[in-house]
C-alpha cells in the first residue's frame, strides 16, 4: 500500500510539474487551444509528425481574428503575434524588454556550440554582436567579391557538366555545396572543393550541423521538459570536436596570429589575442542603476561555436533562398524570361565580367530573389524573449518576464491581408513604386532591430551572384521529379529545411 501510496504521489507530482503553466493564457483572455500535459501544444512536432511552421500555420487560421494567439511549447506559455504595429514595438521600439531569443530553455550551462550570436543571450551576445559586425561590412563584401566570382564560376561548370549528361540537378544541394565553399573561402581561408567533390567532407560536415533526427528530438525533448536534470546532455558532441579541430588545425596554419586574408578568422584571433573583451552589461545593474561590466574570453571554444554559427546561419539560408529563387523561376518561365534580359542587359554594359557594381544594377532580379524569399523564407520564425514584464497597450496585454514571443513569416508573408493574391508569385511586389510601406513589419526574411540577421548583406550578394552565375548561361525547367510546392521537413525548427529540388538546366543559346 505504501509502495503503491508512493506512486500515485510521484504521477500526481509529475502531472502537476507537467500542467504547471496551463492557466496562464486562459487568466489573461487569451485565444489558445487546449494543451497536453508536458507536451503544451507541440506534441505532433516533438514526435515528428509535422513540422514547426504547419503547426503555427493552422494556429495563425484558426484565430485569424485575434492579434496574438496563445500556446504552449510543452509547459512553457508562448505568444504568436500577428499584428504589424506589435511586431514593430518588439523589434524595435521596445528592443530593449525583447533583446533575448530564448532558443534554449537552460541557459546556465551553454553547450559550446551555442555560444553564439544566433543562440546567445544578454551580455554573450551582445559583446559577440559588437565585435562580429565589422565581418560582415560593405567594404568587407567588396574585398571578397574577387573570391565570390570565381566560386560562380566553378557554379557554373559543375551546372555545365550536368546539363551534357541530361540529368535532373538538386538545386539545393547545387547551391549548398556553393554556399559551403563560399563559406570555407571567404570565412575561413580554406579550399573546400564541395563543387568538384561529390564526397567532400565539408558538404558532409553542413549537412550534419543541420541533421535533427529522433535521437536529436528526444535530447531535445527531455531538456525543454527537465531542462535541469538533463542539462549535460549534448546535441553536438561528436560536431563539437570536429569544429574545435578544425579551428585549432586553421589556427596553427596561421602561426596563431591574424593573416593578411582579412576574413573571419582573422577577426576572432585579433580579439582572442587582444584579450578580454570587455562592455556594458544588459543583464546587470550596480546599486546606483548603472551597467555592471560584462567581459568576455576569446578561447577556442568560442571561436569554435562563431564557426559552427557561420556554417548554419550561411550555408542553409543562403542555399535554401538561392534554391527556391531558381525553383519559382523554373515554374514562372515568363518571369524568367524578364530576369535573363536584364542580366544579359547589365553584364553587356561592363563587359559580360561580373562584378560588384554590375550585380547592384539588376534590380528586377533582386526583386525577384525578395519574392522567393516572402513566399518561402528560410528562417520561418522570429523569436524573442520578454526581459520584464511588459505591456501590449493595443489590446491591453501584460505579459511577464520569461515569456517568449514570436512571428511566423511563411504564415505572415502569405497573409492576403498584406499581400494581395499572395501565391502568386510577382518580383513587381518589390518595385519601390509598388511596395506597401506599412508591410515593412510583415516582410522580414532577415529580422529587424539589433538582432537581426547580422550577415543580411553577404547572404544576399552570395546568392545573387550564384543565380546570375547561373542564369547569365542556363534556362531552368522543372524536372520530372519536382514538386510544385516543397514540404518543410518535420524536423525543422530554426530554418525551414527542404529535401530536394530537381531541377532541369538547359544551356541558353544567346
Amino acid at each position: 500500500m505504501i509502495t503503491l501510496a508512493l506512486f500515485l504521489i510521484l504521477i500526481c507530482g509529475l502531472y502537476l510539474y507537467g500542467t504547471r503553466n496551463y492557466k496562464y493564457w486562459e487568466l489573461k483572455g487569451v485565444k489558445h487551444d487546449q494543451p497536453l500535459p508536458f507536451f503544451g501544444n507541440i506534441v505532433r512536432i516533438n514526435f515528428l509528425q509535422a513540422s514547426t511552421p504547419d503547426v503555427i500555420r493552422e494556429l495563425y487560421y484558426k484565430y485569424s481574428s485575434e492579434s496574438v494567439v496563445g500556446f504552449y511549447r510543452m509547459s512553457l506559455p508562448e505568444l504568436l503575434i500577428k499584428d504589424p504595429e506589435m511586431i514593430k514595438q518588439i523589434l524595435i521600439a521596445n528592443s530593449n524588454c525583447f533583446h533575448m531569443r530564448g532558443l534554449l530553455t537552460e541557459k546556465k550551462t551553454l553547450e559550446p556550440l551555442f555560444r553564439n550570436i544566433i543562440y546567445a543571450d544578454g551580455d554573450i551576445w551582445r559583446l559577440l554582436r559588437q565585435r562580429l559586425t565589422p565581418a560582415f561590412t560593405g567594404g568587407k563584401l567588396k574585398a571578397m567579391f574577387p573570391l565570390i566570382i570565381k566560386l560562380s564560376e566553378k557554379l557554373q561548370a559543375r551546372v555545365l557538366s550536368a546539363t551534357t549528361a541530361g540529368t535532373e540537378i538538386d538545386a539545393h544541394d547545387l547551391m549548398m555545396r556553393y554556399t559551403v565553399d563560399l563559406i570555407g573561402a571567404c570565412g575561413l581561408g580554406l579550399q573546400f572543393d564541395s563543387l568538384q567533390k561529390e564526397n567532400s567532407p565539408f558538404i558532409n560536415l553542413a549537412h550534419n550541423m543541420l541533421k535533427f533526427g529522433p535521437k536529436e528530438v528526444l535530447i531535445f525533448t527531455l531538456k525543454e521538459i527537465f531542462p535541469t536534470v538533463f542539462r549535460n546532455l549534448k546535441l553536438h558532441s561528436q560536431m563539437e570536436k570536429e569544429i574545435l579541430n578544425l579551428v585549432i588545425e586553421i589556427q596553427k596554419q596561421r602561426n596563431y596570429e591574424p593573416s593578411r586574408r582579412n576574413d573571419f578568422i582573422d577577426l576572432l584571433l585579433e580579439y582572442k589575442k587582444k584579450g578580454t573583451m570587455v562592455g556594458e552589461s544588459i543583464e546587470r545593474k550596480n546599486p546606483e542603476g548603472m551597467p555592471e561590466i560584462a567581459t568576455l574570453e576569446m578561447d577556442d571554444e568560442l571561436m569554435a561555436s562563431q564557426v559552427y554559427m557561420f556554417f548554419v546561419a550561411g550555408s542553409e539560408t543562403s542555399s535554401t533562398a538561392s534554391s527556391i529563387t531558381l525553383h519559382e523561376l523554373a515554374y514562372h518561365p515568363e518571369v524568367q524570361s524578364k530576369v535573363h534580359k536584364e542580366i544579359d542587359r547589365v553584364l553587356a554594359k561592363y563587359d559580360n565580367k561580373l562584378s560588384y557594381d554590375a550585380i547592384k544594377e539588376m534590380t528586377y532580379l533582386n526583386w525577384t530573389f525578395k519574392e522567393a524569399m516572402r513566399i518561402f523564407p528560410p528562417v520561418p520564425f522570429i523569436y524573442r524573449e520578454c526581459t520584464q514584464k511588459y505591456t501590449f497597450e493595443k489590446i491591453n496585454l501584460t505579459i511577464d518576464k520569461g515569456v517568449r514571443v514570436l512571428v511566423a513569416l511563411p504564415t505572415i508573408h502569405n497573409d492576403p491581408k498584406y499581400f494581395e493574391n499572395p501565391t502568386e508569385f510577382k518580383p513587381e511586389r518589390f518595385d519601390p513604386a509598388n511596395f506597401d510601406m506599412n508591410n515593412k513589419f510583415v516582410y522580414l526574411p532577415f529580422g529587424d532591430g539589433p538582432r537581426s540577421c547580422i550577415g543580411a548583406r553577404l547572404g544576399q550578394m552570395q546568392s545573387l551572384v550564384g543565380l546570375v552565375a547561373i542564369l547569365a548561361r542556363f534556362i531552368v525547367r522543372p524536372g520530372p521529379s519536382s514538386v510544385r510546392h516543397p514540404k518543410v521537413r518535420p524536423p525543422s525548427r530554426i530554418t525551414q529545411n527542404i529535401k530536394g529540388l530537381p531541377l532541369i538546366f538547359i544551356e541558353r543559346n544567346k
